[in-house]
């Protein structure tokens, strides 16, 4: 019932920045959690952030704590990833996710919806 489409993945180099955006079809986009993940070569689907249906509680990674930060605009059916001082070390695909209910979790098993997958490169 939800469609997600992500954008502005790509190459950059370590210490700029870069910013993500998923836009989610259906009718109600307010009432899903909203998240991102990575998956990096070699390694398991992991947490990167999180935000409630409301938007009012972000959860972060230890990892990407300071550095990334989430976002939606419910008006816009949104959500974004800002990522300043990137590092080789978040080079992964990003997936965009949905859960239908409040909160974050960050176990995969309780997202119900995923985009495809957008490929971010930071180069040394």
């Amino acid at each position: 019932q939800v469609q997600l489409v992500e954008s502005g993945g790509g190459l950059v180099q370590a210490e700029r920045s870069l910013r993500l955006s998923c836009t989610a079809s259906g009718r109600a986009f307010s009432t899903y959690a909203m998240g991102w993940f990575r998956q990096a070569p070699g390694k398991e689907r992991e947490f990167v952030a999180g935000i409630s249906w409301s938007g009012g509680r972000t959860y972060y990674a230890d990892s990407v704590k300071g550095r990334f930060t989430i976002s939606r605009d419910n008006a816009k059916n949104t959500v974004s990833l800002q990522m300043n001082s990137l590092k080789p070390e978040d080079t992964a695909v990003y997936y965009c996710a949905a859960r239908r209910g409040p909160g974050v979790l960050v176990n995969t098993a309780f997202w119900d919806y995923w985009g495809q997958g957008t490929q971010v490169t930071v180069s040394s």
